[in-house]
């Protein structure tokens, strides 16, 4: 044997082994017989086999006639006859025959008969044996070997030691789409060059080495007879030795499994899909704001689905109206997001967001959204990619990144288009398929719904923000003794409009009443009832009360606006005894700011807010000199969810204590600081400055 337990090479000759064989092959299995007779029908030669087939021994057989020591006598007469046709050169003769055992019994034997001739013209007759059973056994078993191999649905093959095939069964020809004879003397990395034929080759060999079988090894490739086609087998190998244990080389079975393997695919996509669209769920409309939602959906697509994304919304969608796009004609977008895998030129095609694009009735996103049904260009051309930018610079763009398949697919919420999501694919070498289009349609269905949301509550909103702003005063012309600045600013785009307000009244007597007050809730009724409490405020203040019986009638008014309660903060400053009262109702106390001073919270009484009802309000007078400062707030500028509100407060009397600052410098100062973009409560502010 070689190194690695493999035999040695072949002999150059004619690429034939030469060396002394094992026992235990096919003639070993028989046990063969030779017996050579002479002319007169006298054993002359006797083999060992004839010795365990008949019982004799060859002292007891050479000499002696084979007619008597082997053939009953009823057979005599037809044995001699066949010896003299045979020693004639009639023929030679062949033929299951009984013979005579040693043991006194009888033995059916397969024959062969045939005539020899020495050197010296003398004439013999040699006669091959072996048991009848045994050979129509190996006989059967051959051609039962034969006709299951070679009419088995599963592929086999064997090869020798030296990994070349030296038998394949038609199966495997068809599988490989190669003839047996193309196979045969070749290995397989001659043969089959679609194969991974290193990998192949070290599993046969570590077989062949250990003898332990690797079973069900899963290789998928190309055949030359259907290369178009990516096919999957499932492979199995195995130790082939006779039986002496002398190894003959390895077996391989082979079983197409290209159904299971694409049936395993198509449920891997399935999963895909299913995980896509779940996290789609969790990742789309996790906030009410228009832009947001439409980045959510460009970022669940990409890289998933696709290499780049853009969510384009109908412009009409944008203005309150419902969309009526024609059958036909030109469709006026609104690009809200782009989100690409990676940087491309790409990128630079797609609209910018914010910005209108007009598109053509020819354009394939202007037909996506007319018919209400996806566009998929699966292998995109040139001229395809002038139906898919805006403008031939855009469509070079596209080029030169490499796009090779388009998908656009509508966004359709409660029966209206919206808008579509393009996808295009550059990198990523597969082309947009019916599963993909199928994928992104259900990834629109549930943006759209999110879209169409976060529009609708975008443009109540604005309506709630336009009536709030409509409802704040306007700044006073002159206020006797006092100098006033005012902000309002409502809540991040995610959130609903609150009801803060603040208020500026001027009264009789050179009196000025500042008032801050927030409505608990959000939306257009929040910013009804605050605009009905500031209507009321203003009509109260005009009647002269002081601000606990202020107070003491709109804790009525608004307990008439179940459900909705408010808190509130009611000065009324004298300048001509420089001096102000001031009642509070469940708000933050004002900050009194005095230069040389620290600026400090006013210790007042709380007061419940308004709407408990039957609770009385207390007022309690402050004396200011001039100079002096008062800042009134709501609780949006200073309550956050991370941080309490005593640390909060502390923050605010720290910014107070910087710098001089006029008003108006002060009001951005805090909200500059104190706030962030994405905030969940609007704010009302006022600051007054106390003037000679």
């Amino acid at each position: 044997m070689g190194a690695e337990g493999f035999p040695p090479d072949p002999a150059p000759a004619g690429g034939v082994e030469v060396g002394p064989s094992a026992r235990g092959g096919l003639l070993d299995v028989l046990g063969v017989a030779a017996v050579v007779m002479d002319a007169d029908g006298r054993i002359v030669f006797w083999s060992p086999q004839a010795q365990a087939l008949l019982g004799f021994s060859a002292e007891e057989a050479l000499g002696r006639f084979a007619a008597q020591l082997l053939v009953a006598d009823e057979h005599v007469d037809l044995v001699l006859r066949l010896f003299a046709e045979v020693m004639s050169g009639e023929g030679s003769w062949a033929g299951v025959f009984p013979a005579k055992h040693r043991d006194g019994g009888t033995r059916l034997l397969e024959f062969r008969n045939m005539r020899l001739q020495d050197d010296r013209g003398d004439l013999y007759a040699l006669g091959l044996a072996t048991d009848r059973d045994t050979l129509w056994r190996v006989e059967r078993d051959l051609a039962l070997s034969v006709r299951l191999v070679d009419q088995s649905p599963i592929g086999l093959a064997v090869l020798d030691t030296h990994l070349r095939y030296v038998m394949v069964n038609p199966a495997l020809e068809r599988l490989n789409g190669l003839a047996a004879e193309e196979h045969l003397g070749r290995s397989a990395r001659e043969a089959l060059p679609f194969l991974d034929a290193d990998s192949v080759e070290a599993v046969m060999r570590r077989v062949l080495a250990t003898g332990v079988p690797q079973l069900d090894q899963y290789t998928v490739g190309r055949t030359e007879a259907d290369p178009d086609t990516e096919h999957a087998w499932s492979v199995s190998y195995y130790r082939l030795e006779d039986p002496g244990g002398t190894v003959l080389g390895v077996g391989i079975s082979v079983v197409d499994v290209t159904d299971r393997h694409r049936a395993a695919l198509e449920a891997e996509r399935a999963r895909h899909r299913l995980a896509l669209v779940a996290d789609a769920s969790v990742r789309i409309g996790t906030t009410l704001d228009l832009e947001q939602t439409a980045r959510e959906l460009a970022d669940v697509a990409v890289p998933e689905l696709a290499d780049m994304a853009a969510v384009d919304v109908l412009d009409s969608a944008l203005t309150g109206h419902r969309t009526t796009v024609p059958a036909h004609g030109p469709a006026l977008f609104r690009a809200l997001a782009v989100a690409a895998a990676y940087p491309t030129t790409a990128a630079d095609a797609a609209d910018p967001p914010g910005q209108p694009a007009r598109y053509d009735a020819d354009r394939l996103v202007t037909r996506c959204v007319n018919t209400s049904r996806p566009v998929m260009v699966p292998h995109v051309g040139e001229t395809d990619l002038s139906l898919i930018a805006r403008d031939p610079r855009a469509a070079a763009l596209l080029a030169r990144a490499g796009v090779h398949s388009y998908l656009a697919v509508p966004l359709i919420a409660r029966g209206e288009v919206l808008g579509a999501l393009d996808l295009v694919r550059a990198r990523n070498p597969l082309p947009f398929t019916e599963d993909d289009a199928l994928l992104a349609g259900e990834l629109a269905a549930r943006a759209a719904v999110c879209i169409d949301n976060a529009r609708w509550y975008q443009q109540q909103r604005d309506t709630a923000l336009t009536l709030q702003r409509s409802l704040l005063p306007d700044p006073p012309p002159h206020l006797f003794g006092l100098e006033v600045a005012s902000r309002y600013q409502p809540a991040g785009a995610a959130s609903e409009v609150g009801g803060d307000w603040y208020d500026i009244i001027p009264l009789p007597g050179d009196m000025t009443a500042l008032v801050v007050g927030d409505v608990m809730g959000s939306g257009i009724n929040a910013a009804t009832t605050m605009g009905r409490l500031s209507t009321a405020t203003q009509t109260l203040a005009g009647l002269g009360l002081g601000p606990e019986q202020v107070l003491r009638n709109l804790d009525r008014i608004t307990a008439g606006l179940d459900p909705y309660i408010a808190t509130c903060t009611y000065v009324l400053y004298d300048p001509h005894s420089a001096q102000c009262r001031i009642s509070t109702a469940g708000h933050l106390p004002p900050v009194r700011m005095r230069p040389g001073h620290t600026p400090e919270l006013l210790d007042l009484p709380t007061g419940a807010p308004l709407g408990v009802g039957g609770v009385p309000f207390r007022t309690t007078a402050v004396d200011l000199d001039p100079g002096d400062q008062l800042v009134l707030y709501t609780d949006g500028l200073v309550e956050t969810r991370d941080q309490d509100i005593d640390t909060r407060l502390q923050a605010l009397l720290t910014l107070l204590t910087g710098p001089h600052r006029n008003l108006e410098d002060t009001c951005d100062h805090l909200l500059t600081a104190l706030r962030h973009p994405d905030d969940h409560d609007d704010v009302a502010l006022l600051i007054a400055r106390i003037r000679r």
